[in-house]
């Protein structure tokens, strides 16, 4: 009976350290499990693949504003980028979309060929509808403002994402004559501005002197200080030519290179719509040439003339931004200061800046 018990005794006790311990297994560590808590950008891409477009936009704003999105690889920070930009456009905020995706393609070269052509869809459907504004300024430390908000400095072009619209850009600087221009931006359309500081007369008035007072006095009117000359009629518009000529390449190149990567995508898609096709019983490379046509003839001609057309598109932009660039540079190894009613005392110093979508020159120095 004494055995009995002691048999039984131990059973209960075993039974008793099992359940302790499921129980401290299933409890939560007091900070939480990894597997409870959703990585940001996990969470966003679950969000995403439901169709929460606002949701996803969030998480992937929150992503971008996570204490450790600075250790995110370039490939991360496009996709993340590019998701957020394709969850506003499904929201219509086509401003905000086209934005984010554009700052998802200047990272190209991270992104493989298939987010590459996704990326490059929404941003072109993006575009449609908002404008864009190619805007400079020199000296190239003023401030520029959009409507009274400030959007940054220098005389890099700035490439901004609007509503259509009619918007009142401004710069600003110590010591420099404040500049505004009005620009009218409508959909789907870009437009450059250019914005020339003149620096004015700041020097505080010197108190005479009494002697050089009493010198003067006795001296004939016309040997008194003659007022300085003033600018001549030329002395600023060098600077703006080159200012124009920086905006008018930065444009060109960039809206070229949107052309052309447009004709790459949609010769992707011919490529895959006629692997398709010849898998269809029938279909011979020269069907589109037999009478009648099938019906995917006409499609796959559109496409052809789309493709084309911004390809020739992209070319010309291109090149003629790179002629105008040409001109631009050339002009700063040129002596213009015989057009000025002073020559510059300060020289000028050119800094290339390329991105993906953007190819400028920054100057740096006094026009």
């Amino acid at each position: 009976m004494t055995l009995l018990r002691s048999v039984v005794g131990g059973i209960c006790l075993l039974g008793a350290l099992g359940s302790g311990i499921g129980l401290a297994r299933a409890a939560p560590a007091p900070g939480g499990s990894k597997a409870a808590v959703m990585n940001p950008r996990q969470k966003a891409r679950s969000a995403f693949g439901a169709r929460r477009w606002a949701e996803a936009e969030a998480s992937f704003e929150a992503a971008l504003a996570a204490p450790d999105a600075a250790e995110m690889s370039a490939v991360q920070r496009a996709e993340v980028l590019g998701y957020l930009g394709l969850s506003e456009l499904e929201q219509g905020k086509h401003r905000e979309a086209a934005e984010h995706l554009g700052q998802s393609l200047e990272q190209d070269a991270a992104l493989n060929q298939a987010l590459l052509r996704r990326f490059t869809r929404g941003f072109n459907k993006a575009i449609e509808h908002v404008g864009r504004i190619y805007v400079a300024a020199s000296p190239s430390d003023a401030e520029i403002l959009l409507d009274g908000e400030p959007i940054g400095t220098g005389a890099t072009a700035h490439e901004l994402f609007v509503a259509p619209g009619t918007y009142t850009l401004r710069a600003r600087l110590s010591g420099h004559g404040e500049v505004s221009q009005r620009v009218e931006v409508a959909a789907g359309k870009t437009v450059g501005a250019a914005l020339q500081l003149a620096r004015v007369a700041d020097a505080p008035a010197r108190v005479p002197d009494p002697a050089a007072t009493r010198s003067d006095a006795v001296k004939p009117a016309a040997a008194s200080a003659a007022p300085p000359a003033a600018p001549g009629p030329w002395a600023s518009w060098p600077g703006m030519l080159r200012i124009a000529g920086v905006a008018v390449t930065t444009a060109a190149v960039s809206t070229g290179a949107v052309f052309m990567l447009q004709a790459s995508v949609l010769d992707g898609d011919i490529g895959e719509r006629i692997d398709g096709l010849h898998r269809e019983r029938g279909w011979t490379s020269g069907a589109c040439r037999a009478t009648p046509q099938p019906r995917a003839c006409p499609e796959l001609q559109r496409m052809r003339e789309q493709r084309d057309r911004a390809g020739v598109l992209g070319t010309a932009l291109v090149t003629t931004g790179a002629i105008v660039g040409a001109v631009t540079a050339a002009s700063f190894f040129m002596d213009l200061s015989f057009l000025r009613s002073t020559p510059s005392r300060s020289g000028l110093r050119l800094v290339p800046a390329t991105t993906a979508q953007q190819v400028g020159v920054v100057v740096l120095g006094v026009w």
